[in-house]
């Protein structure tokens, strides 16, 4: 893999920059020269890459969205059975909260702040990973594997979960990624009645 072009570096460096502030100060307490501050640049070479704090906005939600649906989609088809499956996308949806804890908290608590349009794309993506877990457990309740009487019900609470770790997560916490990983594997199995 060829090293990134000293543009892309620099984005990259603006992205992390954007990710920090509005993981400290939320979106709107953010300005952009506290991004270009933190990626050590001046004010007006942000906007040579981005076009507004807003666009930054929509880069992680629209990067990191895609990669927790790519993670779900992996880990499903990693086996036909319905059990296995849900077993690796519990374990890899909440071990993707918890490696990517800072970025999951703007994806989730940040998206009032996207532009109706902006916001539109990245619900197409929720949507999507929605849609594999309505399926999965829809998939295991056909196949007599699970046992929930609202199997869209149990698939919002599943993604819930997962999502909810970003909230309360620190690397000096309780718990390590595997303990986490294993046990929120286990509560998926409980949660849709696994046989």
């Amino acid at each position: 893999m060829a090293a990134p072009s000293r543009a892309e570096a620099t984005r990259a460096r603006l992205r992390d920059a954007a990710v920090a502030a509005f993981a400290e100060k939320g979106f709107h307490a953010t300005t952009t020269r506290d991004i270009a501050a933190a990626a050590g640049m001046s004010p007006a070479a942000m906007y040579v890459h981005h076009r507004s704090k807003q666009e930054l906005l929509l880069v992680i939600s629209r990067e990191g969205h895609q990669a927790a649906l790519d993670v779900v989609r992996s880990a499903r088809a990693a086996s036909a059975d319905p059990r296995t499956q849900l077993t690796a996308v519990a374990r890899a949806f909440a071990l993707f909260h918890v490696d990517h804890h800072t970025v999951a908290r703007i994806l989730n608590y940040e998206l009032a702040a996207l532009s109706p349009e902006h916001r539109a794309e990245i619900d197409e993506l929720r949507t999507g990973i929605d849609r594999e877990l309505r399926a999965l457990v829809s998939e295991g309740v056909a196949a007599g594997v699970f046992d929930v009487p609202d199997p869209a019900l149990a698939a919002t609470a599943l993604a819930s979960m997962g999502i909810d770790i970003a909230r309360w997560y620190r690397e000096d916490g309780e718990w390590t990624p595997e303990q986490i990983g294993d046990y929120y594997a286990d509560l998926a199995l409980r949660l849709a009645g696994a046989a």
